[in-house]
């Protein structure tokens, strides 16, 4: 423990942490906005300035370590001087459009500014006007109002392990791009939104898919569908006040309807269709002598690393598509069938925490006959927007349940957000096939948890499966590299492109800086997510009767030919190998 002294007051800190870290651990609030916990510490910014006691130096408090015997203080005329300086200088060269950007009461440097008093930005910038890239299926990119924070290719390059932006220039032509001038849709870019996660400001946010929406929700001659993911219920009940990690499922189905909504079916239905194809075909590999691992294929941020980075792999994914579009052409098909609907009038809306999800539905692979298995997808936040458009008051909205059937769902279905959920409903389904028992004891904890990387071997009906969970894609690159030295060797592996799973994807509620140093969203809403688990009544996919229902009249059986027909795919080498 090191002994010092903040603002006169002597603490202990444990050695190696900085000053920044000491001060928060201490109730001592200091600005940041290059600072992001685990992801960016670089002392870019200048806003965490503090003095030091003895030698009257301004130094960076997120940079600076603690030592025995220093004195630090932060919040001398001097320091806060200097803070103010700092962010007018900020402010200076920025796209200050804040009353119509997406980020309002949302903006980190918004939220600075009123703390700091700023009513004048004395110096006068030059704010040249640049281009803004809308060609990505899923990212905006506006470095009009971009800080040179960094915490975006932190992300991108330590978080998923791809850096498709970085810096370019020197001096003041210095921004965040892609090189030689192109934009994100010309790159490895994987569409997961993480750089969205991390940016305090504008500057990057999600392509936005509320118009095409209304304009359906507005059309009397289109059926609209709603079908929410797995984590958007664990999340989005932060737009509107509720602490992270608050499950808010009945609400979100009583606002959708709000909205217009035909019916609102539930993806957690596609996830228990997705253990049923992906388990049959994960069984069917290992006694036949199929390619192992295999590997889950639900995370469209993974599938598009895949491509571009691992193709040699591609025979490993599994074919099954992800819940998402499996529901939707399920919806497209079945359910049209049933109910003597044309599927081109039926316009589906998915409502996703993945800002790859906007990538996904656009593949050729998804749909047929002209139309797509999915119309739309808005994420989380753009719900919540819509939401608020519409004056709906969320947080005293009644609690109502899912359309059925294509909205009955499994615990086994729920956990599918969080990383290894899908893996863990998995297992519940296969050792119950293997075995021809119903096994009882169906956590698997070994394949929960946070870790970057998780292994597990699990014995069912005497045989041994090794399985791998991986989120993060950096972290995927790394067990692939060991795969491939032959210093792995797994049966099954499940890769989630965004760290945590889908609680944390790049379309959730935004939690800033100061707050995750408190609070690991990924820890709070897993929790939500095993909690809603261990309350359905039903927790594995093969158990839920709507599923059976769909096979026995529709499908067949699992990985039938119609099955394949509607619910897989297949992928694509996009490295340019």
């Amino acid at each position: 423990m090191i002994t010092f002294k903040i603002d006169g007051k002597t603490v202990q800190c444990e050695e190696g942490k900085t000053v920044l870290e000491a001060c928060l651990d201490n109730g001592i609030k200091i600005p940041t906005l290059c600072n992001l916990k685990d992801i960016n510490n670089i002392g870019a910014c200048r806003m965490c300035l503090v003095e030091d006691g003895k030698s009257g130096k301004l130094q960076a408090s997120c940079v600076l370590p603690v030592s025995e015997g220093l004195e630090i203080k932060t919040a001398t005329p001097k320091v806060l001087n200097a803070r103010r300086a700092v962010l007018e200088l900020i402010l200076s060269d920025h796209d200050r459009s804040c009353l119509t950007c997406k980020r309002n009461h949302h903006c980190e440097l918004q939220t600075l500014s009123e703390e700091l008093g700023i009513t004048d930005i004395e110096f006068d910038g030059e704010r040249p006007l640049r281009t803004v890239d809308e060609l990505s299926p899923s990212i905006v990119r506006d470095n009009n109002k971009c800080i040179l924070c960094r915490r975006c290719v932190a992300a991108c390059e330590k978080t998923q392990g791809v850096s498709a932006i970085g810096m370019q220039n020197r001096g003041f032509k210095t921004e965040v791009g892609v090189p030689f001038g192109k934009g994100l849709s010309e790159t490895a870019c994987i569409n997961c939104g993480q750089c969205i996660a991390a940016c305090p400001t504008g500057a990057l946010t999600e392509k936005d898919s509320t118009k095409a929406v209304w304009d359906a929700l507005k059309d009397p001659d289109m059926y609209v569908v709603f079908q929410p993911a797995p984590a958007v219920r664990i999340a989005i009940g932060e737009e509107f006040g509720f602490p992270i990690g608050t499950a808010t499922t009945g609400k979100l189905v009583a606002a959708m309807r709000r909205l217009g909504a035909d019916k609102v079916f539930d993806v957690d239905f596609g996830a228990d269709l997705t253990i049923m194809e992906e388990g049959t075909e994960l069984i069917n590999r290992i006694k036949n002598g199929g390619v192992l691992p295999m590997i889950t294929s639900c995370s469209p941020g993974w599938i598009s690393y895949c491509e571009h980075f691992y193709p040699e792999f591609i025979p490993n994914l599994s074919t099954c598509k992800s819940p998402n579009q499996m529901q939707g052409a399920i919806t497209k098909t079945y359910f049209c069938e049933k109910n003597g609907l044309d599927p081109h009038k039926v316009f589906v809306v998915s409502v996703m925490p993945c800002t790859a999800k906007k990538y996904e539905i656009s593949r050729s692979e998804m749909g047929r006959d002209g139309y797509r298995d999915v119309d739309a997808n808005l994420t989380t936040r753009e719900l919540a927007r819509m939401i608020r458009q519409a004056s709906i008051d969320y947080a005293n909205l009644p609690d109502e349940q899912f359309d059925s059937i294509l909205g009955d769902s499994t615990g086994a279905a729920v956990i599918f957000g969080v990383t290894g959920g899908v893996m863990e409903a998995a297992l519940r389904t296969v050792a119950d096939v293997l075995t021809g028992k119903d096994i009882e004891s169906i956590e698997y904890n070994a394949v929960r948890g946070l870790d970057g990387i998780k292994e597990a071997t699990v014995n069912v009906d005497g045989m041994d499966i090794n399985v791998a969970i991986v989120h993060g894609t950096a972290n995927a690159g790394k067990l692939l590299e060991a795969i491939k030295r032959g210093e792995k060797n797994y049966h099954f592996i499940e890769i989630m492109g965004c760290p945590g799973g889908c609680v944390t994807g790049g379309g959730q509620p935004y939690v800033d800086a100061r707050t995750r140093y408190f609070v690991d969203p990924k820890a709070a809403r897993a929790k939500a997510t095993y909690s809603e688990d261990r309350a359905m009544p039903i927790r594995k996919s093969h158990k839920n009767p709507s599923i059976q229902i769909l096979y026995k009249e529709f499908l067949g059986e699992p990985n039938s030919h119609k099955a394949h027909e509607l619910l897989h795919t297949h992928y694509t080498d996009k490295s340019g190998k």
